[in-house]
């Protein structure tokens, strides 16, 4: 056993994380417990308990019976000990949260997308988060770790961002070191749905599974991929932009080079197209061919499933998903999902499964600050926590 009382400050600041990082693994946990874990002698683990309360790291959660007569206190995380940012950046719309430690948002807001982007998008994250502090009543220094999930591509070296048409100012700009400057703390930038996809690991269909994608339909069509419980990105951050597979038309054809085949024949879009081209009315509404449900909205809507099935198999036979999770506008809808997992039947011997998001639209928010508490936790420990994916988090300067 390891007394601490003559351990060097630094020793006994590793040794007060390592003890930590224990209490946030494996909460509700005793002081006995944690000194059988460790090796720590009981009276040091008194000790480093104490302190850990006193800087308002631990709290005090009920107790476990033991011996007739007998119980020990538990401990766990104090999740108000530090605050997160979570942000899903759309095209049109910006999705701003303050999380605590565990995860749990304690105040969110929505506002339309300041589509000038460069300076004038970081302008607004500042903003955003100045009202979510004074609206939470939190002290703005407790906001520690931030994510924000984008419409574009961000390579994993270089940080820069790339395919993110809908927001101008965007492309070469160093969002992510400007953001943290003018935050304050540091910030994680990831794909809108590499971020869902960490949403629905965290909270949605994918917590019970190592291997799924998420794609979302709408507009366009993407992908986040799981794979291994990690998200993979690819060499320059673009992992799971589907939008270009030679699917669903001729991937020579110059005039689809813009939005890419698959989005081209399945996107928002190419539905209505296909609803005009069989005879519907022109103007009509992606919402209303879903819910009129007439011969030829039956008949878009089979020709759409049988393409994105054709998609599903090509993408399984590389990844071996064992989940394929649906979200966004056309995604979420279940007219279409179910002929997809007819078609898939057709053309596979052992399909993925195929869902929809429990999540909805906030799988974006929920997945980034994900990211934000995981990125807190390895730049507080220096490695991820036990089951947690690594992230590219920028040290944390002064960790307490």
């Amino acid at each position: 056993m390891t007394d601490i009382s003559g351990l060097a400050p630094l020793t006994r600041q590793i040794t007060s994380r390592t003890v930590l990082r224990t209490i946030i693994e494996s909460a509700p946990i005793s002081r006995a417990e944690l000194a059988r874990v460790t090796g720590l002698s009981k009276q040091a683990m008194s000790e480093i308990v104490r302190d850990l309360e006193v800087d308002g790291w631990v709290r005090e959660t009920g107790r476990t019976q033991g011996a007739v007569g007998r119980s020990a206190v538990n401990y766990e995380l104090d999740p108000q000990k530090a605050f997160l940012y979570g942000v899903d950046i759309g095209g049109t719309k910006v999705h701003a949260s303050i999380a605590d430690l565990s995860g749990v948002v304690i105040q969110e807001v929505l506002e339309t997308t300041d589509t000038r982007g460069g300076t004038h998008l970081v302008d607004q994250l500042v903003s955003l988060r100045d009202r979510l502090v004074a609206e939470a009543g939190i002290e703005p220094q407790l906001l520690r770790m931030g994510a924000v999930g984008i419409p574009g591509a961000v390579d994993p070296k270089t940080r820069r961002i790339s395919m993110m048409p809908n927001i101008a100012g965007m492309t070469g700009f160093d969002f992510e070191a400007v953001l943290t400057e003018c935050l304050g703390f540091p910030v994680m930038l990831e794909n809108d749905v590499n971020v869902a996809a960490k949403g629905e690991q965290s909270l949605g269909q994918g917590r019970d599974v190592d291997n799924f994608v998420f794609v979302a339909m709408g507009t366009g069509i993407g992908m986040g991929i799981v794979s291994e419980r990690r998200l993979i990105r690819g060499a320059r951050g673009a992992a799971g932009e589907i939008s270009t597979l030679p699917v669903g038309g001729d991937p020579f054809n110059s005039a689809a080079f813009g939005s890419g085949v698959l989005e081209a024949s399945v996107g928002s879009a190419a539905i209505r197209l296909r609803y005009a081209g069989n005879g519907g009315a022109d103007g009509v509404t992606v919402r209303e061919i879903f819910e009129q449900q007439d011969d030829v909205a039956k008949t878009v809507i089979d020709e759409v499933a049988r393409t994105v099935a054709v998609a599903i198999a090509a993408i399984s036979a590389v990844l071996d998903p064992e989940r394929v999770i649906f979200g966004g506008s056309v995604g979420s809808r279940s007219e279409l999902i179910d002929r997809v997992g007819f078609h898939l039947d057709r053309c596979m011997p052992v399909p993925p499964a195929c869902l929809i998001s429990s999540l909805g639209n906030r799988a974006g928010i929920l997945g980034a600050v994900a990211i934000a508490q995981e990125g807190f936790y390895q730049s507080l420990f220096g490695l991820p926590l036990r089951g947690v994916e690594p992230v590219a988090a920028k040290s944390l300067e002064n960790a307490e």
